[in-house]
């Protein structure tokens, strides 16, 4: 993922809230969509169904994704490599975990290339994402996502499955920065800090793991992002919910 610098507590309450507004009832909306999609891939895909918004987290499907994109604004910039590793509340299965590389529709910068690393020859022979699209969907289909910043992944995918198959796509996402952000961002830092000079707690994905004692990962690479995703939600579940917490709490 890149990172995408300061997030306040207000961009990731109206984020909150637009998503909030797009849907509700997740399973409500895989059942309609299955039935109104026209695209056979994405009938495939809702056909596999949502778990109910009550449902225990320990007992919902899930899997870590994480996106390397050339920038950070879908309408002008593209996926560059896709992480994803399924897990539970107990366990990463980093056997099973996935990294795709994609040729993006538009030429690597500069800039991307420091940060994530992927070169122009690394995608010079890469498939496009079309190509990707059918194992990828079938891995995500009846599943909850797990990212860190849901402003990214989600927000490509629509955009990526849109131009491809002519229709958008909106599947549920549990957020581990807005968890984090829910706890260190409810409340903007009063006078006497600024006057200090203190920083708000930062929400990214190495600082919020180093406060649940996670070890540093290198940062950046696809799958190694979405393992790390998948920890931090195990250590925030572990620490400040339970086991038993309804996913309707959890996700967006």
């Amino acid at each position: 993922m890149i990172y995408l610098g300061p997030i306040t507590g207000d961009k990731l309450r109206q984020n909150k809230a637009r998503q909030d507004k797009v849907c509700s009832d997740w399973q409500a909306y895989y059942q309609q969509q299955a039935a109104q999609a026209r695209h056979p891939l994405l009938q495939q895909f809702y056909s596999a169904g949502m778990v109910a918004a009550d449902t225990a987290i320990s007992d919902v499907p899930l899997v870590a994704i994480d996106f390397e994109t050339t920038g950070l604004d879908p309408a002008r910039n593209s996926i560059v490599s896709i992480g994803l590793v399924p897990f539970n509340l107990q366990r990463v299965f980093s056997s099973r975990a996935r990294q795709w590389l994609v040729k993006p529709r538009l030429q690597l910068t500069d800039e991307s290339v420091t940060v994530h690393g992927i070169t122009h020859s690394e995608v010079d022979n890469a498939p496009d994402l079309s190509r990707i699209l059918p194992e990828f969907l079938s891995l995500l289909a009846g599943k909850v996502a797990v990212v860190h910043y849901r402003q990214i992944e989600r927000e490509f995918m629509i955009a990526a499955v849109q131009a491809r198959l002519g229709e958008a796509i909106m599947f549920p996402v549990i957020d581990t920065l807005d968890l984090e952000a829910r706890l260190h961002r409810v409340r903007p830092l009063s006078w006497w800090d600024k006057l200090r000079r203190r920083q708000p707690e930062s929400v990214r994905l190495d600082a919020s793991r180093k406060r649940y004692g996670l070890p540093s990962y290198r940062p950046h690479h696809a799958v190694t992002d979405a393992i790390a995703s998948a920890e931090l939600l195990q250590a925030q579940i572990h620490h400040r919910f339970s086991m038993d917490t309804p996913v309707r709490e959890l996700w967006g």
